[in-house]
């Protein structure tokens, strides 16, 4: 067990600093005390495990909100046991409840920043998803048009499609009109040669019944 006194200067009254140091000290199962130093820093007395005090002092070098710790002076020393817990000493009641209000007061001020750190951040991520939106509407116009061409396309290779059919069914009735023309022939034909053979058998009677012979 050794002891640490250390000198706080810097923006630690009045803001919540000895709170902060307090709580600090109880998680690392500390002992002690702090207080307000006139004019305007604070002192502790923390007594421990020597790991556990160096890991106080970087914890109580605290720069956040109204607390901004600009300096730390150190004395290490003995642990003498005096301190059987961690506490803060107060003053008169009257400034303590002085410095009540103006924790609150520091406190409500940086609600109000984080409120507005907020709002800014909601403006930002509002003017993202507006360009998002943006971008997208531009990328579904695009799509349009190409859905628009690609229609066209369709409608041209439909058109093309009915001119080949038409054709094929010109050609359909080409071909039956070639058809029937050769069935025509063909049965002109077959009936001429029928005429021609009729006329040969009556040619071969007539020149029988004439007296000639005739094969």
């Amino acid at each position: 067990m050794i002891r640490v006194e250390i000198i706080a200067g810097g923006d630690v009254q009045r803001v919540g600093f000895r709170d902060a140091v307090w709580k600090i000290a109880r998680n690392l199962g500390l002992s002690g005390t702090v207080q307000n130093l006139e004019p305007y820093d604070v002192s502790i007395v923390a007594e421990g495990e020597e790991d556990a005090l160096k890991e106080f002092l970087k914890a109580i070098n605290i720069q956040d909100g109204p607390i901004r710790v600009q300096k730390l002076k150190v004395n290490w020393s003995a642990a003498t046991g005096e301190f059987l817990y961690f506490k803060i000493l107060r003053g008169d009641w009257q400034e303590e409840l002085g410095e009540r209000f103006d924790v609150a007061v520091g406190l409500l001020h940086r609600g109000i920043e984080v409120g507005e750190q907020n709002l800014m951040v909601s403006k930002e991520n509002l003017m993202v998803s507006k360009e998002n939106l943006s971008i997208g509407k531009m990328m579904l116009e695009k799509q349009d048009k190409m859905l628009e061409k690609q229609d066209k396309m369709i409608e041209k290779q439909d058109g093309m499609l009915e001119k080949q059919d038409r054709t094929i069914e010109t050609q359909d009735e080409t071909l039956d009109e070639i058809r029937g023309m050769r069935s025509d022939l063909h049965e002109n034909a077959n009936k001429r040669l029928a005429r021609i053979e009729d006329d040969i058998v009556e040619i071969k009677r007539s020149i029988r019944e004439l007296g000639g012979s005739c094969n």
